[in-house]
């Protein structure tokens, strides 16, 4: 059994990359992992400061918000899957927010495996891979850690519409593979 801890970066309840999760969700818990949701827009989380205070083995950051709360889950997980919509053609700034608040966790995670899924009205990969690349710049920061899989929910046009689109199974049956 794997701790899988999901982090949802959309400001929009129900939304396609909610739906996304829920499916990477049901997945790995059919598989028999355990899971944990976090939706960041039910949180209070400032921006860094980039103080430093955190560094090198504070494992903790001076402000006194939710993303402290967030550290030891993280830490703890064996996989991390992070679902987003595509705003801007990158990641929302709850999920950048996410983001660099884990800095205090910087020397401390190894050995995760990690997800994307990210939903847009484009189709066109090459553009959502900007948001990819968003993510995948956390990931390089870390030893050890190693992208499993991504999931391109292009031509999610309004709330609702990736059911109707191969990601939606495509996130299912990648929760099932954790």
């Amino acid at each position: 059994m794997k701790k899988v801890i999901i982090i949802c970066g959309s400001p929009r309840v129900g939304g396609n990359s909610d739906l996304l999760a829920a499916q990477f969700a049901k997945g790995a818990t059919e598989a028999g992992h355990k899971v944990q949701t976090v939706y960041l827009r039910q949180l209070k989380m400032d921006f860094c400061h980039g103080c430093l205070a955190c560094l090198p083995d504070k494992k903790s950051c001076i402000q006194n918000d939710d993303a402290n709360a967030l550290l030891p889950w993280v830490l703890d997980a064996d996989v991390i899957c992070f679902a987003t919509p595509v705003y801007y053609y990158s990641i929302t700034g709850q999920m950048k927010t996410f983001l660099d608040r884990m800095n205090p966790l910087y020397g401390h995670l190894r050995n995760k495996e990690v997800y994307y899924m990210v939903t847009a009205m484009d189709e066109d990969h090459a553009q959502l891979d900007r948001a990819m690349d968003a993510l995948q710049g956390f990931v390089d920061c870390f030893e050890d850690m190693k992208v499993k899989g991504r999931i391109y929910g292009g031509g999610a046009n309004e709330k609702g519409t990736i059911v109707h689109l191969p990601a939606y199974q495509e996130a299912y049956d990648m929760g099932r593979q954790v």
